[in-house]
């Protein structure tokens, strides 16, 4: 009721807009910025809503709001004022916590887009198919003339193909990208994110795989609105970064880099892209509280032990969860003969210190789990501002 409520009250302004929701466990923000960027070179205005901040057109408001997805009266008042600037696309960020308290009801999705689905909030869904079947609502309720652009190398993609009732399916992989009858091949020059898509020099200062697919989901996502390659080439190498994912603060002579990773894929992606290119890593990381996702604590430790040299744990927004106990969950996960490699210091500013003070020439501070995020959540509701770069930057400067 409150999401038809938000929906009269503004006029129900998803109408006669080109609303796409890009949804799955990671890349959703990432792509979202990508595609801000490929829709611009349709020549239309165009406005998106992520976790990092509110764009409509040229007007950008961080999103301080400690939620990707905000709720129904704020999203659809976003809707009205992109409407009223003159805005043809709207670039979505869908979480299933969103879908499962209504957020996106009443608003008009002419595509939806799937990055990936890895165990994520599985408690507060009460399983994983729970989960999944969550994020299926907004393939669901597609109308036929609309579109679904699928990541071919998921294996959940095709449970979301079979549920929806849009004709018009994408898909992408690492293979390239897939449209009816014609497939376009990727090839990579190794050296960070370069490839030819249908005859187009696709460049990226992006690091990592995970990129190279939200690139190839922001593609896809504008060949459904016709962009001409070369023009989409052009938007992403416009985005030279994002802000919180492979943030690096500092590249030589030691890497520090922050990064938004809070599930086990997201963190050993981000590891993997790392250790080619550094002698060692010093990972600063916790885990988030409230009694959330309880089960990857120990799934960190044991990702973290394959690729750390030495390991930092630390506060991570502990809620009304005792901190302590957050660190010896994720402990748990370490074998005995990696314990000599791990340390305990609560206070994040002085662990992001400590990792930075033991790092030397080639090697990579990653502080991973917030990001850019500004806030740090405390019990009973308190939140003090943060800033995971803001601190590392303040430990560098004795260093220089």
């Amino acid at each position: 009721m409150l999401a038809f409520a938000a929906a009269v009250w503004y006029g129900f302004p998803s109408r006669n807009m080109t609303v796409i929701g890009v949804t799955g466990t990671k890349g959703k923000t990432s792509t979202v910025e990508l595609l801000h960027e490929v829709l611009s070179e349709t020549g239309e205005k165009v406005a998106s809503s992520s976790s990092l901040r509110f764009r409509i057109g040229s007007d950008i408001t961080p999103n301080d709001l400690k939620m990707t997805m905000p709720g129904r009266f704020f999203l659809q008042r976003f809707l009205y004022r992109a409407k009223q600037a003159g805005c043809r696309y709207i670039a979505l960020e869908v979480t299933s916590q969103g879908i499962m308290q209504h957020r996106q009801r009443f608003i008009q999705f002419d595509s939806a887009v799937l990055t990936n689905i890895a165990p994520e909030h599985v408690e507060a869904h009460g399983g994983f198919e729970n989960y999944v079947a969550a994020k299926q609502k907004l393939f669901r309720v597609l109308a036929p003339d609309g579109a679904v652009i699928l990541n071919r190398d998921d294996a959940q993609s095709k449970n979301f193909a079979a549920v929806t009732r849009a004709r018009t399916q994408i898909w992408y992989g690492r293979g390239g990208i897939e449209l009816g009858d014609v497939k376009h091949s990727v090839s990579h020059n190794g050296e960070g994110i370069s490839f030819v898509l249908d005859g187009a020099l696709i460049e990226s200062s992006l690091e990592g795989d995970f990129n190279f697919l939200n690139i190839l989901a922001a593609v896809a996502t504008g060949m459904r609105y016709g962009i001409p390659m070369q023009r989409m080439a052009a938007a992403v190498r416009r985005v030279s970064g994002i802000s919180g994912r492979m943030e690096y603060v500092q590249r030589e002579p030691f890497a520090v880099i922050a990064d938004y990773a809070h599930t086990p894929d997201s963190m050993q992606a981000v590891y993997e892209t790392l250790i080619c290119d550094h002698h060692r890593l010093i990972c600063v990381f916790g885990a988030t509280g409230g009694g959330r996702d309880t089960w990857k604590r120990p799934e960190f430790a044991k990702i973290a032990e394959r690729f750390c040299e030495t390991v930092i744990l630390t506060n991570e927004d502990p809620y009304d969860e005792d901190p302590e106990k957050i660190l010896d969950d994720i402990a748990e996960g370490f074998s005995e003969k990696f314990v000599p490699r791990v340390i305990r210091i609560l206070d994040r500013k002085a662990a992001i210190k400590e990792s930075i003070l033991r790092a030397r020439a080639g090697d990579a501070v990653i502080v991973t789990g917030k990001g850019g995020e500004p806030w740090l959540m405390g019990p009973h509701g308190t939140k003090i501002p943060w800033d995971d770069r803001a601190i590392a930057r303040e430990a560098l400067v004795p260093l220089k």
